[in-house]
């Protein structure tokens, strides 16, 4: 069994492995970047560290999140945080970034179980833009959640 942390953008149902996740926060002040790539939103101080935001809908192809009450900042662990919490996560493939990076989110779901037997690859009809961002799909008993290439989502070559 694997465990996701749920969240939602536009419509989509998204999931990370809850592994991968540090803390989800309310949303904080953003400082905006000049002449940064669209998808970057800004940085946030989170206790001292400085933390590059990434508006998650904007790298999906949508329109820049709109800021409500229910939008989430997810904190994401390092590769180095990673290595220490689980030793098999490189082993199942889970790698972030070096740096500390957030992803801005519509909402925030539950953690959801999924059997490795009930991921999927990902649908051949989602658009190159999209497809490329989402590794596939699982099951839950929750419905289906669209799961994240966070190796893409966080590239800065694309």
């Amino acid at each position: 069994m694997t465990q996701y942390a749920t969240f939602r953008i536009e419509d989509l149902m998204c999931g990370l492995e809850i592994l991968v996740v540090r803390e989800i926060n309310r949303l904080l002040d953003i400082t905006p970047v000049p002449h940064a790539l669209p998808h970057v939103r800004g940085l946030i101080n989170l206790r001292g560290q400085i933390v590059t935001i990434l508006d998650l809908g904007v790298r999906l192809g949508f329109a820049p999140r709109q800021i409500g009450n229910d939008t989430h900042c997810i904190i994401l662990r390092t590769d180095s945080e990673l290595a220490m919490v689980a030793r098999r996560a490189d082993a199942r493939g889970l790698h972030t970034s070096a740096d500390v990076a957030g992803l801005l989110v519509d909402a925030i779901g539950d953690v959801v179980e999924a059997r490795d037997d009930q991921r999927k690859s990902a649908p051949a009809n989602l658009g190159e833009a999209q497809g490329k961002f989402i590794s596939g799909v699982a099951e839950t008993d929750s419905g289906m959640l669209v799961l994240l290439s966070l190796r893409e989502v966080l590239a800065t070559d694309n």
